[in-house]
């Protein structure tokens, strides 16, 4: 794969079923337009291929209502366009469009009775991001607005911005009533997320902080409020934080952690049970860790679809509704064996995923009935070697190869993921295609602190970055390098967020390994980034303590001067997750020790660049990657 053929890319999305309509969202990237576009993908189950069944800008998230007569979706009508939310007739036809929101609508959610969508939006208040403070009045540019009054450390989230000015609010409309106008539920006091129907469609239920967000806090509940209107009240009070509500039975099921304080990080999303006012955990805690980016858990009459995490996989597993702590080994795998899945669906006994591979971009799978559709075949891809070790300690290590044609030896890039409890696995990676077609071996290791590999696999990172991580990433590399195809004395360093941080870790401490660093939206000195960043209040206590002394210790840039490697340090401006203050104190202590090292600011971008960036941003990058390495390890 090169970097123009991200525009030959296609992506598989959300799917959704209902009897024998299978829709599912694609896109792709335009670098002409700098857009993605895409549209709405029927999916026969007879196996005959996919059927393009709309032609906007960009639609995405269908959802096909309980009777099977209707599809509700978002659709970006041009370039740059918010998402609205849209009916259609389930046999094809014309789309009427129900909303007209300034920020746009979020991901619909049917009725039972398959009369009303719900959704939730950003409201923003008058004279803010295009709204004007009275009706005829021309809206302010941002320049000109008023200033901010925050009085919350919670104020403010990457890729999205300042948050407080346009909390999240709950809303209804008919979906089959022309003349209808979106109903307003909660009055943005506090923020809304991820709504759900009661059984008999007479409230809805949605995930709040705890309190409705009185104070700052990671803990979430469900709240409950009635669809024809009134005050929300809680439902659950959960442990932790909470994901995806959903009927089931006299009851809900839920994704959820468990924590105190702001001890939220690397905790596995076990499956919950709320019924006769008894909240259980139906999965166990240390080995099931379930993917809230996956969807919501599906509820069918043979148990409850949830995604889960499994040692570089994500897996469709079925789980008795009844069950309680069911280990891994007790859920039933459907899909997703050595591959990811990404969403998934179910009616009945007809099962729905989209799986991908590493060779593979996605395709929709009948759990049962194989592939239905040929979206990955447009672009050559690599397949992935699986590596496995020992670390200095004994610890098992695991994680990827990627090799590049030929028969080498290969020069070799050390990919180090984010996070840290994220991981790298048997899933499409872009990165690692258009390194190994530009002739590098890339290995990609899962250190302990990833995700995947249970709780205690996570949690052994928390106060000791910079220890057994790095052993275990080393040790991977090793482990590659006993191959006779690869090139020990060609070695690059590379990784974003996290991986930037281990970039810029490794570099000080075990340079001599490595020919260059190419370190990316990372994470250089937790003594600012604790102030900088829009989850430093509570991310770097969390990961290493209060102690300023201690997080000197852990933080890279404190060991700059011990770094002689070719060193690019790599940003985006508008990045608020680790701000660009982490790279610019970075590049500068580096220039000024005498190494050389380079700046590449990206506009316009936030943290998730590499991901969801601008098109254009995003092939520019793989060029600037490319450059680099050809310079220093070819």
């Amino acid at each position: 794969m090169r970097p123009d053929d991200l525009q030959s890319l296609t992506l598989p999305g959300s799917v959704s079923v209902q009897g024998d309509l299978v829709l599912v969202n694609v896109a792709t990237p335009d670098l002409t337009a700098n857009a993605y576009r895409g549209g709405l993908y029927r999916v026969p189950l007879d196996g005959s291929g996919a059927q393009r069944w709309t032609w906007a800008e960009r639609d995405l998230a269908p959802r096909v209502s309980p009777d099977g007569r209707w599809v509700a979706f978002l659709r970006c009508a041009d370039k740059g366009g918010k998402p609205q939310l849209h009916v259609m007739p389930a046999t094809g036809g014309d789309a009427r469009r129900l909303t007209d929101l300034p920020l746009g609508a979020g991901a619909p959610v049917w009725s039972p009775d398959s009369a009303k969508l719900a959704f939730v939006t950003r409201v923003p208040e008058a004279g803010r991001y295009g709204v004007p403070i009275a009706d005829g009045e021309q809206p302010w540019g941002p320049e000109s607005e008023a200033p901010r009054h925050i009085a919350r450390l919670d104020y403010r989230y990457d890729d999205i911005g300042f948050v407080g000015d346009r909390n999240p609010r709950l809303f209804t409309v008919d979906a089959l009533d022309p003349e209808a106008k979106p109903v307003e539920l909660t009055d943005g006091t506090f923020t809304v997320a991820e709504p759900a129907w009661t059984a008999d469609g007479s409230a809805l239920l949605f995930v709040a902080d705890r309190d409705l967000g009185a104070v700052e806090t990671l803990h979430q509940d469900v709240y409950r409020v009635p669809a024809a209107g009134g005050e929300p009240e809680l439902y659950v009070r959960s442990k932790g934080m909470v994901a995806h509500p959903v009927a089931a039975g006299d009851g809900i099921v839920f994704y959820g952690s468990e924590f105190t304080g702001v001890h939220s990080v690397a905790r596995n999303n076990s499956l919950w049970r709320y019924s006769g006012g008894q909240l259980t955990r139906v999965t166990e805690l240390e080995g099931v860790d379930c993917e809230r980016a996956a969807g919501a858990p599906v509820v069918t009459d043979a148990g409850v679809l949830v995604a889960v995490r499994n040692r570089g996989a994500v897996e469709l597993r079925r789980v008795p509704l009844d069950g309680v702590e069911v280990p891994l080994d007790g859920l039933e795998l459907l899909a997703g064996e050595q591959a990811e899945v990404k969403s998934f669906a179910a009616d009945g006994d007809v099962v729905v995923a989209v799986v991908s591979r590493a060779d593979n971009t996605g395709e929709v799978v009948r759990v049962g009935g194989g592939e239905l559709t040929s979206f990955g075949a447009t672009v050559p891809l690599r397949p992935v070697v699986e590596l496995t070790g020992s670390a200095s300690d004994g610890y098992p290590v695991h994680g990827w190869l990627v090799l590049p044609d030929g028969e080498g030896p290969h020069p070799v890039l050390l990919v180090v993921h984010g996070g840290p409890f994220m991981y790298h696995g048997w899933g499409f990676f872009d990165e690692a295609q258009v390194y190994a077609a530009a002739g590098y071996a890339v290995v990609l290791p899962n250190p302990r602190g990833s995700a995947g590999y249970g709780q205690a696999h996570g949690q052994a990172v928390v106060g000791g970055f910079g220890t057994v991580d790095v052993d275990d990433v080393l040790s991977v590399l090793d482990v590659a390098l006993e191959r006779p195809d690869l090139d020990a004395d060609r070695v690059g360093v590379m990784g974003g967020s996290y991986g930037g941080f281990m970039t810029s870790w490794l570099a000080a401490h075990h340079g001599e390994r490595f020919r260059a660093a190419w370190s990316e939206r990372a994470v250089n000195a937790w003594d600012s980034f604790s102030g900088s960043s829009d989850i430093g209040w509570f991310f770097t206590e969390a990961y290493c303590g209060s102690s300023l002394e201690t997080q000197r210790a852990m933080s890279p840039l404190t060991y700059a001067e011990k770094v002689s490697i070719p060193f690019m340090v790599v940003h985006s401006e508008h990045d608020w997750r680790c701000p660009l203050e982490q790279a610019q104190r970075q590049f500068v202590a580096l220039r000024r020790n005498g190494v050389e090292a380079e700046m590449l600011l990206f506009p316009g971008e936030g943290h998730e660049l590499t991901r969801s960036g601008q098109p254009r941003h995003r092939k520019q990058r793989f060029d600037h990657v490319l450059a680099w390495w050809a310079r220093h390890l070819s």
